[in-house]
């Protein structure tokens, strides 16, 4: 896919209006200060909000060499779903997965380009020193939980699937935009499979990463039906789906 754009930062965002224009900020005044990273656009798909998510977005203003554009999902769909529309409203070479939270630093893009996978996985598991801020005893202890049915299902061999900071060649984004279909919090785990399936390079590299309270993850019905989806997810792949 020739692109002129270098980078293309998607962000999926339901209910963001107080923390978006920071996140913007972040984000933006990042990219305009390392030459390499530019020209750079970010897509905010707003996931159904119903605040000021979209106003707070059309509002902004970007440094020179950066655009910033909102993809609108006619309602709450899920992050797979903003995210996979991000994908494919991508325009970039290379496409970044980042939460609006910046739980990991969006400075944290520079391992994951180093690394020069297809996929590169930013990962909490690697180093579990590099956890600034550790989320809830209930909460982690679900992560892991279901990071081992992933293995026993063979979905994965990565310690942490679902660090919302990914980097990805911008034709494979575009590629998986076509092909992913989980709508919930599990879409990480399809986009794994599914890459690997096309025969991608993954890399699961270490990253810093903070919790945040404000966190739309509830650790047991997400968790339900995050599990759910991955169960899903092995039949389609053993049909061939």
């Amino acid at each position: 896919m020739a692109s002129q754009i270098t980078l293309s930062v998607v962000v999926p965002a339901y209910n963001e209006e107080r923390r978006l224009p920071s996140t913007l900020d972040r984000v933006a005044g990042y990219l305009a200060g390392d030459d390499r990273l530019l020209p750079a656009e970010i897509v905010i798909v707003d996931d159904g909000s119903t605040d000021g998510t979209c106003g707070g977005v059309e509002g902004f203003h970007p440094p020179q060499g950066i655009e910033v554009r909102l993809v609108r999902l006619g309602r709450n769909r899920g992050k797979g779903a903003a995210v996979r529309a991000g994908l494919a409203a991508s325009r970039g070479a290379r496409v970044l997965i980042s939460d609006a939270d910046l739980s990991t630093p969006v400075e944290e893009v520079e391992a994951l380009l180093a690394s020069g996978a297809d996929l590169a996985v930013g990962s909490r598991g690697v180093r579990r020193e590099l956890i600034g801020r550790r989320q809830p005893v209930v909460r982690d202890t679900m992560g892991r939980i279901f990071n081992l049915a992933l293995r026993l299902m063979c979905l994965t061999r990565l310690r942490d699937t679902q660090c919302g900071f990914k980097l990805l060649d911008g034709d494979l984004a575009h590629r998986l935009a076509e092909t992913l279909r989980l709508d919930g919090f599990a879409f990480d785990v399809e986009m794994l499979a599914r890459a690997q399936r096309f025969g991608a390079t993954i890399a699961e590299i270490p990253v810093r990463w903070y919790h945040v309270d404000a966190s739309r993850v509830r650790p047991l019905r997400h968790g339900v039906q995050m599990l759910r989806d991955a169960s899903r997810l092995r039949v389609w792949l053993w049909l061939g789906r």
